[in-house]
């Protein structure tokens, strides 16, 4: 019990870690960032996951359609958006707003695979949305319409939407794949679809100067411990704890990137925008822990 929190408590340092790393070397352009951090990922995953994907191979072109989209919305795009939506607003904002998947994945789940929500669930979903829309708006909703939108908080709405329909297709399709062969054909895919992007990039602004010493450091930690390590701790975690205990872990993400942003980035942290974060998680609490 005691080994499965410390793990679950590093992976959510290590993915507010994401976030803050993301902001603190956003001189890269997003699909630049995505691109090489995912390349680093295929590298060292390459020599421990291979065999695996290899002896696999059939299966993965068996279900190749569902695993594809699986790859586009979760490894591909979901970041992508991130350090797209970074560009534009704080990691403070990116942080609460990552915690309202969990709420619009129920809400997919209810209208495309009919699960049921009962009446707290949809409360839930409420009041996780309201606290999204709170922090935005920095607690001015009465405002929202003379509200001069920032084009992050935006960005983010495409983050969202691709973890949650990656989460539906996890749940009906990521048990066929080993997990570790999973990741790297995921990896694999992803570089590839990425690599006209990230070119388009590097033709429009000129090629990346990732010697300097915040964007080597930066890729080097995106690519080593959000993309393999806090995986291989989650997957470990989740064994330990069970899946609804290692997800309660989750909730701690804006506290940890919002006290990452207040010192590190030296961002500056309103009363209204924890009033907003302690709505969100108060929202997933509700959504994801209360039976019908």
């Amino acid at each position: 019990m005691v080994r499965g929190s410390i793990f679950m408590i590093l992976v959510v340092i290590f993915y507010s870690g994401n976030i803050l790393t993301g902001k603190a070397i956003n001189d890269l352009p997003p699909f630049t960032i995505a691109f090489f951090r995912l390349l680093l990922a295929f590298l060292l995953l390459l020599p421990i996951a291979y065999s695996s994907a290899w002896k696999n191979r059939q299966l993965f072109w068996e279900w190749r359609k569902p695993f594809f989209w699986m790859t586009l919305s979760g490894v591909t795009f979901f970041n992508t958006f991130i350090y797209g939506s970074l560009q534009f607003t704080t990691a403070t904002n990116v942080a609460v707003l990552e915690t309202v998947i969990p709420a619009v994945t129920i809400v997919l789940a209810a209208m495309v695979i009919k699960e049921r929500l009962g009446k707290w669930q949809w409360a839930g979903v409420g009041l996780s949305l309201f606290g999204a829309l709170w922090v935005v708006a920095d607690g001015r909703l009465l405002g929202l319409a003379q509200i001069s939108w920032n084009p992050g908080d935006a960005i983010m709405i495409g983050a969202i939407v691709s973890w949650s329909v990656y989460s539906l297709l996890v749940k009906s399709y990521m048990h066929l794949f080993p997990a570790l062969a999973a990741l790297l054909v995921m990896n694999a895919v992803s570089v590839l679809v990425l690599l006209p992007f990230a070119a388009g990039e590097w033709l429009f602004l000129g090629l990346p100067d990732l010697t300097s010493g915040p964007a080597l450091t930066g890729i080097l930690y995106l690519g080593i411990f959000p993309s393999v390590v806090a995986l291989l701790l989650f997957n470990r975690a989740v064994h330990l704890l069970g899946a609804s205990r290692a997800s309660v872990f989750l909730n701690l993400l804006p506290v940890f990137t919002i006290a990452g942003a207040a010192v590190w980035l030296g961002e500056d942290i309103s009363i209204r925008q924890m009033a907003g974060a302690g709505f969100v998680m108060a929202g997933v609490y509700l959504t994801t822990h209360l039976k019908r």
